[in-house]
């Protein structure tokens, strides 16, 4: 089959009218619908888009393949489009893309079919080929150029020694994308181009929609040097075990083909350790420190928190407002503060349960959450935390307890010795050990809080809101907002949530005011998200600064701390207490006075503004 088979007159955009990803992506669908090329256009958009949300299609140097492979498509059919001016497709290399082949792939599509995609996704590699599609003028003169291209022998993927007897050194290499068409084999071509520059002899497995195709054997395994895993999505790995090794995905291999393959050569890779039992999570669980062990299961237990958060504090929120109106009495507020609170009774159940299943999987969960129940009655949000952790490690212990138990007892093991066994340790535990020793505990806080000064409550403030702007929804983002959802559940007092709330809000606030301040410092891209800032920011989503926090991590982050910190502690030099644990700026009606109202907004446009002049200024040129 030829390419011209799949990629035929009719499917030819010669001047793509879009000017950004998704004008481009519906103009191209439209065409296939128009020339009956697929049959339900809405279902292939949504498998386009699937494929885009994994990865770019968008390969650098000005090409994208964006592709679906569905039973939708009517006919296999390969649709040209360009684009002279260009447009931003996301792309690997951030550069413009001109150039578009959609490829419509029939769920039956036979190997011929594949073959000949991957010939095109070959020639792509070639600079000569992509420059002509760029000058032709018609639908005629790209036949000729795929044609003249095309009658070139395609380079076999296993490059053989050819001179003297010098063995070359031989690397291997597996290639797979998630719908096995286009980046498998553009993966393979870089990797063998790359390969033949340096003089290396390369064998390329490819894992794609024909199959498994130049299959790596154990011989091949000796003989090799290492092997480069590109894949985005599983392949059979447990044959390189021992092997040097390189896992990464297909675009890396697309883009960095002759630095991987160096790699290799100068053993930077490291050795590659298979998963050959069913234990094998739990065997990378062991062998992680325990401060990572530590950080995952808290970051589990509080990311699975947080909807109960959000959403029974944004209802409490209303319901404070609800009364403030209509009264205690009214049965609008009793539903929503009812609805609200019930959210609440589920938070440290919740952590603890997600922070045992982070450490022990499915059979962790039930005694975490009932630790964090048990704990939830006066041991509190610490007591939860560790409750969960207790829960955890004590399903470990049962299971290293039955590792050697007859297979026969698998089911046993599951409904019988884990729940029942691990409950009861944990139940003990929790009620003699953990809870006292944490009821004490938090009664201690809350005195101590209630009698610190304010020059302590302005440090703390400022400390916290300060974290709040260190990595934007990270660790030490969420160790501040944790600490402060603790002493919120414990004992009310929603001080240190007013500070953590205003630190967290002010980093997106403040980009968007810096570019309204500082226009000629912003490209015009950066400009347009200055509204979805402003939103974001009055909406306590912190993550809205992170694109800029990427491009400049020093300048934006050293500068929204200052600013965040400066709001946390504003909070408590006013007294400011928050009513909910989230909402941003719509929990000022809810506030318990207006004073709090008023100073919580006072505290959050001063931070904005500090941290906006300091970006802004050192902001000097566009990037």
């Amino acid at each position: 089959m030829e390419i011209k088979d799949l990629l035929r007159k009719e499917l030819m955009i010669m001047d793509l009218k879009a000017s950004t990803k998704m004008e481009a992506i519906d103009e191209m669908i439209e065409k296939l619908k128009t020339e009956g090329i697929i049959s339900d256009a809405d279902e292939f958009k949504k498998l386009i888009l699937a494929r885009e949300e994994k990865s770019s299609t968008g390969l650098g140097e000005g090409i994208a393949m964006p592709h679906a492979k569905t039973s939708v498509v009517v006919k296999p059919s390969v649709l040209f489009a360009r684009s002279h001016k260009g447009l931003d497709y996301d792309s690997l290399d951030g550069e413009p893309v001109h150039i578009f082949f959609m490829i419509a792939a029939s769920e039956g599509a036979h190997d011929l079919h594949i073959e000949t995609l991957a010939k095109l996704t070959k020639m792509l590699l070639n600079d000569d080929f992509t420059k002509g599609l760029l000058t032709c003028n018609n639908s005629d003169e790209i036949y000729a150029l795929v044609d003249k291209y095309s009658e070139k022998p395609q380079e076999t993927n296993e490059i053989k020694n050819e001179v003297n007897n010098d063995k070359r050194k031989k690397i291997l290499a597996v290639t797979a994308c998630p719908t096995g068409i286009a980046h498998t084999y553009m993966a393979e071509s870089a990797l063998v181009e790359a390969a033949k520059k340096l003089g290396v002899e390369i064998k390329v497995e490819t894992n794609g929609a024909d199959g498994i195709k130049n299959h790596i054997n154990s011989s091949d395994i000796k003989e090799a040097e290492g092997v480069i895993i590109a894949a985005d999505k599983k392949v059979e790995t447990a044959r390189f075990d021992g092997s040097l090794a390189i896992v990464t995905s297909t675009a890396d291999a697309i883009k960095n083909a002759e630095t991987l393959i160096n790699k290799i050569l100068n053993k930077e890779a490291t050795t590659f350790k298979a998963e050959t039992n069913d234990n094998s999570e739990e065997d990378k669980k062991e062998n992680d420190s325990i401060g990572r062990i530590i950080y995952k299961s808290i970051m589990s237990g509080v990311s699975n928190m947080l909807p109960f958060v959000i959403g029974g504090g944004i209802l409490l929120a209303l319901s404070f407002v609800v009364e403030r109106f209509l009264g205690n009495d009214s049965p609008l507020f009793k539903l929503l503060f009812d609805i609200g609170a019930a959210s609440f009774h589920f938070l440290i159940p919740v952590l603890a349960g997600f922070i045992a299943m982070s450490i022990a999987d499915k059979p962790g969960f039930m005694p975490g959450a009932v630790a964090g129940y048990m704990a939830s009655q006066g041991a509190g949000f610490l007591g939860g935390l560790i409750g969960g952790f207790l829960a955890g490690y004590s399903i470990i212990f049962l299971k290293k307890a039955t590792k050697n138990m007859s297979k026969q007892f698998d089911g046993m093991k599951s409904m019988v010795i884990y729940p029942i066994f691990g409950l009861a340790i944990t139940g003990i535990l929790m009620y003699f050990v953990i809870g006292p020793v944490f009821t004490q505990i938090n009664i201690k806080v809350a005195a101590f809080l209630n009698s610190m000064g304010t020059v302590n409550a302005v440090i703390l403030g400022a400390l916290l809101g300060g974290m709040m702007s260190v990595d934007m929804g990270g660790p030490i983002n969420k160790a501040a907002y944790t600490f402060s959802i603790g002493v919120f559940t414990d004992t009310g007092n929603g001080a240190f949530m007013a500070a953590v709330m205003a630190g967290g809000m002010v980093p997106p606030l403040a980009i968007a005011l810096a570019m309204l301040l500082f226009k000629n410092r912003f490209d015009e891209k950066e400009r347009q998200s200055t509204l979805s800032n402003f939103i974001l920011g009055l909406s306590f989503i912190t993550e809205g600064a992170i694109p800029f926090a990427a491009k400049e991590p020093l300048k934006v982050i050293s500068s929204c701390i200052v600013g965040a910190a400066i709001a946390g502690g504003l909070t408590q030099f006013w007294n400011v207490s928050a009513p909910a644990p989230h909402g941003g700026i719509f929990v000022i009606p809810a506030m318990p006075s207006v004073h709090s109202a008023i100073f919580f907004i006072v505290s959050i446009a001063i931070g904005t503004i500090v941290s906006a002049l300091i970006f802004g200024t050192l902001r000097k040129n566009k990037i």
